[in-house]
């Protein structure tokens, strides 16, 4: 499976209008687009950062709707006000879930980087290290764990079933993933605490 990202820093004002479009305009779209098996959005009300993101069957499928899927881009990034849209292509290498994290739980989310003949060695100490780890945290739902193979990228993301619980153990689960990132000679460039605002991906159990 793979997924498409979009992600763009807008006006705190304008976050609720581009919601409302993603929900109202994108989302019932998916089921129309071949390949394209679902949909999901975060948001950080305190930056304005949005993203979406789109699950599809492969890598051929998502590819060719890339001229159709910058419409979207271009819109959202209108309505929300911002100057660019930052567009990334990734494979979903692992997803587990205990329970489905619903519209409005909260997550956190974190970028990292890694040489990218280590990936396949960070992928499986993810599965079998830190994932029974994170799994113990209150409140958790699911883990995500997307990769661009090509340049070593990785974005992990962590659902807990609302935005207090992702709150509460924001220090623990910082702590666990440095010292994960350290041990793997990862290097972690961001990290992000979002509301997931629409949660439908449908991506199968992929550990």
């Amino acid at each position: 499976m793979y997924a498409r990202s979009t992600s763009i820093r807008g006006n705190l004002s304008n976050l609720d209008a581009g919601i409302a479009y993603v929900r109202d305009e994108v989302m019932p779209a998916v089921p129309k687009m071949e390949g394209c098996v679902g949909l999901s959005l975060l948001a950080d009300r305190e930056s304005g950062r949005c993203i979406v993101a789109t699950s599809w069957v492969d890598e051929q499928a998502m590819r060719a709707t890339a001229h159709e899927d910058r419409t979207v881009q271009h819109r959202l990034m209108h309505t929300l006000g911002g100057e660019h849209a930052d567009v990334q292509e990734w494979e979903i290498a692992v997803l587990h879930r205990d329970r489905p994290a619903g519209d409005g739980a909260g997550a956190q989310v974190t970028w990292a980087r890694i040489a990218p003949n280590h990936l396949d060695d960070l992928l499986d100490a993810y599965r079998h290290n830190l994932l029974p780890k994170l799994q113990e945290l209150p409140g958790f739902c699911s883990v995500s764990m997307l990769v661009d193979r090509r340049l070593g990228r990785t974005v992990s993301v962590t659902s807990f079933e609302n935005r207090d619980a992702a709150g509460l153990v924001r220090k623990h689960a910082r702590v666990l993933r440095q010292q994960f990132a350290q041990a793997m000679g990862a290097k972690i460039v961001d990290v992000a605490e979002m509301d997931l605002v629409l949660a439908h991906l449908h991506v199968p159990e992929a550990v």
